[in-house]
């Protein structure tokens, strides 16, 4: 009998829901909301009456409570279905590697696209699973259609065996996570639960509470154009003086290929540049808000530093708050963790606590007044035409979602 999440899986990854930085609509492509109107449709067939979509693409639906107990809180779990700008997501053909034994998996659409356990070292804790990847020239889309499919089958089970005692269940999908918009338009008021969880992780049994402080800082290195033939003395190329900026940035320490575990970075990942004017544009990540200050700081002196012996040369400086560690909304919730924790043991796994290097929609929710943690939906080389999810890790988490809609009603 083939696996309902999986079936749901194959189909979500061949909606086009790439993301796109900087468009004017909301969400920012029109592919995704193709997907989540069928997932209207879909939570309709299978009996959740108020299944709807609002006006900037958010769907949100109630699995209705079965227990007497008067003072059940309301919990939700989310995912987002828009995908990654970083590679492309259009014309995805899924394949299920079944029962994988340890050898290298080459994708087939292009040879030198090679998943391989010691590349992926997890992939060797999933022997004799079935192992869904792309065909090696798009991604696959378990970032974060996975979380979506878990989420989606287990409000199926649950609508389809009621004399389970759960408290009312509310289930959310939300465009633009990728590109930092995923809660823009997030009605709080309307999603009405106390908790939540994104099913937006890693490997099986993982929990996350605790987020990398995110700011993005913009500096605009002014110069001034004119005719390169009669340029001598006059001209300024700004992307000469934005070269000479992220030349002196190090080489060995704070940047993302340098850094794991709590360490911080800074991380320029768009420059726009013409001669009048170039801008870099740097993500800041650190655990601490206080190291995201420090950083800035740094920054901000070293732009200034490369201007100051250019006449007619200046930089602006912009930053931009991201979004900050859940876990210092989350400390205070600590109920929220707990009920994870059992659910997750009780679907027979070992708990995996980790602080994740970078964030979720989770992370601003909490701070919103929803406390979010994270929990594992398979995801696995994210962003990337290697991407991979483990058919079991899926299960699994539909499994944990169905864990926590009981615990939460038997402690209640």
């Amino acid at each position: 009998m083939p696996s309902p999440v999986l079936e749901r899986f194959l189909r979500y990854v061949t909606y086009d829901t790439q993301s796109r930085e900087g468009a004017a609509t909301y969400p920012s492509t029109p592919g995704q909301l193709v997907l989540l109107r069928d997932l209207v449709s879909e939570l309709h067939a299978m009996g959740v009456a108020d299944a709807a979509m609002d006006e900037h693409g958010y769907v949100m639906a109630t699995i209705p409570a079965t227990t007497t107990k008067p003072d059940v809180p309301v919990i939700g779990f989310i995912a987002h279905v828009d995908t990654s700008p970083e590679m492309r997501g259009a014309g995805v053909k899924p394949i299920v590697h079944r029962a994988y034994d340890g050898r290298d998996l080459v994708l087939p659409d292009d040879p030198t696209a090679v998943l391989r356990v010691a590349d992926s070292p997890y992939l060797g804790e999933c022997l004799g699973h079935d192992i869904v990847t792309a065909s090696g020239t798009t991604l696959l889309g378990a970032d974060n259609k996975s979380g979506v499919a878990e989420i989606m089958t287990a409000a199926a089970w649950l609508m389809a065996h009621p004399e389970i005692p759960h408290g009312a269940v509310r289930i959310a999908f939300t465009p633009d996570e990728e590109v930092g918009h995923g809660t823009q338009f997030f009605d709080l008021a309307r999603f009405g639960a106390r908790y939540a969880y994104t099913m937006d992780g890693g490997p099986r049994g993982e929990l996350e509470f605790e987020s990398f402080s995110a700011d993005a800082i913009t500096l605009t290195f002014r110069g001034f154009n004119t005719h390169p033939g009669y340029a001598k003395g006059r001209m300024v190329n700004a992307i000469k003086l934005a070269a000479r900026f992220l030349e002196r940035l190090p080489h060995d320490r704070l940047s993302p290929e340098t850094t794991e575990g709590r360490e911080g970075f800074v991380h320029p990942y768009v420059v726009r540049a013409g001669v009048d004017q170039t801008a870099v544009k740097l993500l800041v990540r650190d655990f601490m808000a206080a190291g995201l200050i420090e950083k800035e700081a740094w920054l901000r002196a070293l732009a200034m530093e490369v201007v100051a012996g250019v006449p007619g040369a200046s930089v602006d400086v912009a930053v931009e708050e991201q979004y900050r560690n859940m876990r210092e909304v989350i400390d205070q919730h600590p109920l929220v963790v707990e009920k994870a924790r059992e659910a997750i043991a009780r679907a027979g796994l070992q708990v995996r606590e980790r602080a994740i290097r970078g964030g979720t929609d989770g992370s601003r929710l909490s701070f919103m007044g929803l406390p979010t943690p994270n929990i594992f939906a398979g995801e696995q080389n994210f962003h990337s035409r290697l991407e991979w999810v483990s058919v079991q890790d899926m299960e699994k988490a539909v499994e944990v979602i169905v864990e926590l809609a009981r615990v939460w009603e038997e402690r209640a």
